[in-house]
């Protein structure tokens, strides 16, 4: 019979971005949407973004990630990324919470788009106004 592994799950969101993450306690790669987080995010401040829990925390390389995200652009997607990683990693420790938290990665960046407002071109964007 083939052993279960036991992972730690964590939801991640930033603007219309949802991350699902799972946090295996054995060592490996981080996966996005079954992709590596280098093919997935080209720039290098993106990954350390991502990273940025393990770095706080200490864990570095300490655990494989499996994640599917969807929704959003390159930037929300590693937001929420990051979001549900220290989600997870606090199901994992709860005694990780005060170095999370001092570090912001617990909070959800709630700013979303403001919707278009009915006759104006975009939320705030009307058409010039003319005195004469």
């Amino acid at each position: 019979m083939e052993q279960q592994q036991h992972y730690y799950y964590g939801t991640g969101r930033r603007k219309t971005s949802v991350a699902r993450v799972r946090i295996y306690t054995e060592q490996g790669p981080i996966i996005v949407n079954g992709r590596t987080m280098d093919e997935m995010f080209g720039w290098p401040t993106w990954r350390e973004h991502i990273t940025e829990p393990f770095r706080i925390t200490d864990t570095e390389g300490q655990f494989r990630v499996i994640a599917k995200v969807s929704g959003g652009g390159i930037v929300s997607q590693a937001g929420a990324l990051r979001h549900g990683i220290s989600r997870a990693l606090l199901e994992l420790d709860i005694s990780l919470r005060p170095r999370l938290k001092k570090a912001g990665l617990l909070t959800r960046d709630s700013r979303e788009k403001e919707s278009k407002k009915y006759g104006l071109k975009r939320a705030r964007k009307a058409q010039q106004w003319t005195k004469r």
